[in-house]
């Protein structure tokens, strides 16, 4: 599709970063749901604190309902969807109207889960929505530097999130593995600096916490 404009180039890598964010803290809620319905008042607290987010919500009632629905919240799951929503309806005619309506079939789930009883199987429906979408950017997304910009997004959202949440060494290494295949075949201008940073914490074993702002300044944008 010849030369990638800067614009297009941040809508596709936002798009990457906005659905996985989506998706990682969907499985994340999900993973910690049984803990907050046990009695556990104080668990959302502790997915507050990995992810940075600030605790607005004040009990684990509040945080189960807002942290999903609320619009007004950017730190929502509503929120990044809509976010990764708007970046795909920009970006409509390289990653295909297939692609775009299955970011908003998500969003969808998430607004009939808001209107009804909430259950699990809503929030399901969007992780299957998500793999649909990631399905169909292989798919019908041809250009193969488009289809690394958002992959580029999608791996180092994946890697910034898999070390807030603590995630096992095998996990990590593969979400840094994928990153770099991803970034090596980008063609983008992207920070070979910070690069170097991120990569001399995993080959030394360090506390990779400590270059999460090299990791989120890697993309130039």
């Amino acid at each position: 599709m010849g030369i990638i404009s800067l614009e297009k180039s941040n809508h596709l890598y936002w798009l990457g970063r906005y659905s996985e964010r989506a998706f990682t803290t969907i499985r994340t809620f999900m993973e910690a749901y049984d803990t907050m319905l046990d009695n556990d008042a104080e668990a959302y607290k502790q997915i507050c604190a990995k992810l940075s987010i600030p605790d607005v919500y004040g009990c684990k009632e509040s945080f189960i309902i807002n942290y999903l629905f609320d619009e007004t919240d950017p730190n929502s799951v509503y929120s990044n969807l809509s976010r990764a929503c708007d970046n795909a309806s920009v970006m409509r005619d390289v990653i295909s109207s297939t692609a775009l309506g299955y970011v908003q079939l998500a969003l969808d789930v998430m607004e009939d889960a808001k209107r009804e009883t909430f259950c699990l199987l809503h929030l399901q429906e969007v992780l299957d929505d998500l793999y649909a979408f990631w399905g169909c950017i292989d798919d019908y997304v041809e250009s193969s530097e488009c289809r690394n910009i958002m992959k580029c997004g999608r791996y180092i959202e994946r890697l910034d999130l898999y070390i807030r949440l603590d995630y096992d060494t095998n996990a990590l290494s593969l979400a840094y593995t994928r990153m770099l295949y991803r970034l090596e075949r980008s063609r983008c201008d992207y920070d070979k600096q910070n690069l170097a940073m991120v990569s001399s914490a995993f080959d030394a074993g360090g506390n990779l916490r400590q270059i999460l702002p090299q990791l989120n300044n890697i993309f130039r944008e």
